[in-house]
């Protein structure tokens, strides 16, 4: 369904089915803002896809029968001439198409517009634009009766001459073409960002195409989600077994929720103890499947089998592959112990996708997940993701649909690979303690002051650097710890949490005084992007 990256021979059959049918895709030209507008569509209630261009011919697009294409922004500059042309397709197949910044730029040049490089009329961020006439039938109505538009701008091209047929929707101080539209082609385009919370009205356009322009019926809600993917489930598994991997995350818990309506008593979950858990972790898994489920976890200690993996390595992205490795060995092996299992459960979600393989050659992988990118290439187990087309938030509303009970949906995300990506370097034994005690301090602190659950996320990092310290008259010279908080929807994007002097005064004083082998702690203050959540 959604853009995926090149997976096991395994990959669950259901995939090729359930992508049989897109209200609306989203092709990717590489903008760092692809997967908001994704998420716009899916607030309007209207189901979409994010897709590679290159993946796109004829073909997919009568398979997939879209209501329409959005075409997103992208690092390319079409006044060049080199850059990632639009599937000629998309405009022959008589949908209405969106083009947003990038996306309007190739579809001018495609129906005979000029586009020239900005040079001083380039502009990057908040702008004021005007309507003009009425503003077509996108920008029209409601948005109209303002006559001005705030927005968020970020280009170095513009268009300098429409193509036949257009006409000026919007225009600001230095772009005469801020937006155009066809009204008989059905096509319309922006040269600013409308997924972006900078422009405020751009929500309402993106839902107004999707809803008004293309007709797209508001489908997407937790409730069909489930009906859905229960169906889907149902159609993939028949008979067989499931194992699910439960991490006692809210994705693996609401995947381990929506399965049991599912399937019952053929799934059967898993809880693999690897030595990279908070303080507490396993004990407060145990508790919320007897909560959840009520039925026996198959609990595994395998802490020495992930630390003797481990051992030696460094880098990110192979610490994740080991990690994935390991994860499948034991999985296997449970499988085969209980006799008759041939399907592995998961709680990937979309983001994990997403940052695991770029969906469009114009993006990058940013990192593997384990339980996406760091699988082997060749596994017994077929794979059941039912979350695997959903955001976070979307996550937490399918939860809430099945009645998990709030406490469990405002958990805070664990990483898969758990705390050795929050060790930074080579896992030890004695950097784990560390940090498991620091960052237990500062979660208990964010409770306690309530900011817990006023922050998405956050967590501690053990740096691997040491830092001059001095206690009493003696001199130290111990590791470093980083704090991380951000506020977030989707994950997708965040910001960083702007917590009070006054709290993290008291978390860096109690872990200082209170973690031994600790003589300096941090607080990171980047944003994603450019950052990621997690620092590795």
């Amino acid at each position: 369904m959604s853009a995926s990256p090149e997976r096991p021979s395994t990959i669950r059959a259901a995939e090729a089915e359930a992508s049989s049918a897109a209200a609306l895709l989203v092709l990717d030209f590489g903008s760092q803002y692809s997967q908001l507008i994704a998420r716009r569509v899916r607030e309007a209630g209207v189901y979409c896809e994010l897709r590679a261009p290159q993946s796109i011919d004829a073909a997919t697009l009568r398979r997939l029968a879209p209501r329409g294409v959005i075409l997103s922004g992208g690092p390319d500059t079409v006044a060049e001439g080199n850059a990632a042309p639009v599937p000629a397709a998309v405009f022959d197949a008589g949908v209405p198409i969106l083009g947003i910044c990038y996306g309007m730029q190739a579809m001018a040049v495609h129906f005979g517009g000029r586009v020239e490089c900005a040079g001083t009329a380039s502009e990057f961020g908040r702008a004021q634009a005007r309507l003009l006439g009425d503003g077509g039938d996108l920008l029209g109505g409601a948005l109209a009766q303002s006559g001005d538009l705030s927005l968020w701008m970020s280009h170095g091209d513009l268009v300098t001459e429409l193509p036949p047929g257009f006409a000026i929707s919007a225009a600001t101080d230095s772009v005469p073409v801020a937006a155009m539209h066809d009204t008989t082609r059905r096509c319309y385009g922006l040269q600013f960002h409308p997924e972006v919370t900078h422009t405020p009205e751009g929500a309402a356009i993106i839902a107004r195409f999707a809803r008004d322009v293309c007709a797209c019926p508001a489908t997407w809600t937790a409730h069909n989600i489930v009906a859905h993917e229960v169906a889907a489930v149902r159609r993939q598994v028949g008979a067989g077994q499931v194992l699910l991997a439960l991490s006692g995350g809210v994705d693996s818990a609401v995947a381990a929720v929506l399965l049991r309506r599912a399937i019952g008593e053929q799934l059967h979950c898993i809880f693999v103890n690897n030595g990279l858990l908070r303080a507490g972790e396993a004990e407060q898994v145990r508790s919320m499947v007897a909560q959840l489920l009520g039925n026996s976890l198959i609990y595994v200690d395998a802490a020495d089998e992930f630390m003797t993996a481990l051992a030696g390595v460094d880098e990110p992205e192979r610490k994740r592959h080991i990690i994935g490795h390991q994860f499948i060995q034991i999985f296997e092996r449970e499988a085969k112990r209980l006799g008759d299992v041939e399907f592995l459960g998961q709680g990937t979600i979309y983001p994990d996708v997403i940052e695991s393989a770029a969906s469009s050659a114009q993006a990058r992988l940013i990192k593997s997940h384990h339980n996406v990118g760091g699988l082997p290439d060749h596994m017994r187990l077929q794979l059941v993701e039912p979350l695997r087309k959903l955001f976070k938030d979307e996550v937490r509303e399918v939860g809430a649909e099945l009645d998990l009970p709030a406490k469990q949906l405002r958990r805070h995300p664990f990483p898969g690979p758990g705390l050795a990506v929050r060790v930074l370097g080579e896992v030890t034994a004695p950097a784990l303690v560390t940090l498991r005690a620091a960052d237990a301090i500062f979660l208990e602190e964010l409770r306690r002051r309530r900011w817990y659950h006023r922050v998405a996320q956050a967590f501690a990092v053990f740096l691997p650097v040491r830092s001059v310290g001095v206690t009493g008259d003696a001199r130290r010279y111990e590791p470093v710890i980083a704090l991380r908080a951000v506020e977030t929807e989707d994950f997708m994007t965040a910001r960083w949490a702007r917590l009070p002097p006054a709290l993290l005064a008291t978390v860096a004083e109690r872990i200082v005084n209170e973690v031994p082998g600790v003589s300096r702690v941090v607080y990171d203050i980047s944003s994603k992007p450019p950052a990621t959540v997690e620092w590795e």
